[in-house]
């Protein structure tokens, strides 16, 4: 027996063969340049050469007055189109347009995609169904929608055509051609489409939760209700800050759905970061300028990431 244990044991480390056992409290050694990084480390110069290049020739373009093309002469200007870009009222607009889109566009989306995910776990009939149907809107591709909703909302579309079988035709309009009404017609796309993200993060969140727990409460007299305000919101807010990192990114980066619907209008009612430079750097030809609002959007982008990243670390402590 002793020779079969000493066998099977032969393998082990040497701190398992003498009896001891590493200690709990000691922090185990992570290897980062193993054998295989070899092999993966053409890929991470190649990825990362691609990524600071592109960020690094975006800051030098920011600093020419060139129309793009590459035969064509191009003139050093410095940080004038940086002063520029501080004095257009359109850029400040779309940083305006981004900041209500992120904020009601996350309020809406937060709220809806958590009762349907809380309504979701009550075991209701029929819930795979609803689920798939909840989360078909995010996997559309804009480009496919876009002309859909153009006609939706259209003077002579059905949204119009049913105000005025329900009576209310006094309220039918050019919804998209309304500077009053475009926002809220994307930001309702928006919602449409991506709330079935934010339901699959919060479902796979309340799916964490420990059911003694919300039996506890139950037996302490709680309902439904305050259960779900005062035990499963809280223990979701790692989600919810999740959410809003994913938010704030995604309202900077907005493209699709303003210029596919509206292209920015009218009278630049829907202009966002993406669409403005798009705009410049395609329509106009001024590549510097675009190239100055696109570092400003990468600031923007990046330190909207890190004070999420620094909110959530000191709610963790």
């Amino acid at each position: 027996m002793t020779t079969a244990i000493a066998r099977s044991g032969a393998g082990a480390p040497d701190s398992a063969a003498r009896g001891v056992e590493p200690s709990p409290g000691r922090p185990r050694k992570r290897v980062i340049f193993g054998p295989g990084m070899i092999w993966i480390l053409p890929a991470i110069i190649l990825v990362l050469g691609m990524i600071y290049f592109a960020i690094g020739y975006t800051g030098y373009v920011s600093t020419l007055d060139w129309n793009g093309f590459i035969l064509s002469p191009s003139e050093s200007v410095g940080a004038a189109n940086f002063v520029q870009m501080f004095q257009d009222d359109v850029f400040w607009r779309a940083i305006w347009h981004t900041a209500i889109f992120f904020v009601v566009t996350f309020a809406v989306q937060t709220a809806i995609g958590f009762t349907f995910a809380a309504i979701m776990h009550s075991r209701i009939r029929l819930a795979p169904l609803y689920k798939v149907l909840i989360f078909v809107p995010t996997v559309l591709a804009p480009a496919s929608m876009a002309p859909v909703f153009r006609a939706i909302f259209d003077v002579e579309g059905q949204f119009n055509s049913i105000l005025r079988t329900v009576g209310l035709g006094d309220l039918a309009h050019p919804w998209l051609a309304d500077p009053a009404t475009a926002m809220p017609v994307v930001m309702a796309i928006t919602v449409w489409q991506w709330t079935g993200l934010t339901f699959i993060l919060f479902y796979a969140a309340m799916a964490q939760i420990e059911p003694e727990v919300l039996e506890a409460a139950r037996i302490d007299g709680a309902s439904n209700f305050r259960s779900l305000v005062s035990i499963v919101w809280p223990m979701c807010k790692g989600t919810t800050i999740a959410l809003a990192t994913l938010g704030i990114i995604g309202a900077l980066k907005t493209f699709d759905v303003p210029y596919l619907v509206t292209k920015g209008g009218p009278n630049h009612a829907t202009e966002f970061l993406g669409t403005y430079i798009y705009q410049t750097m395609v329509a106009e030809k001024h590549f510097g300028y675009a190239a100055a609002i696109s570092i400003a959007l990468l600031v923007l982008a990046v330190g909207g990431g890190v004070l999420m990243n620094l909110r959530r670390r000191a709610d963790e402590s």
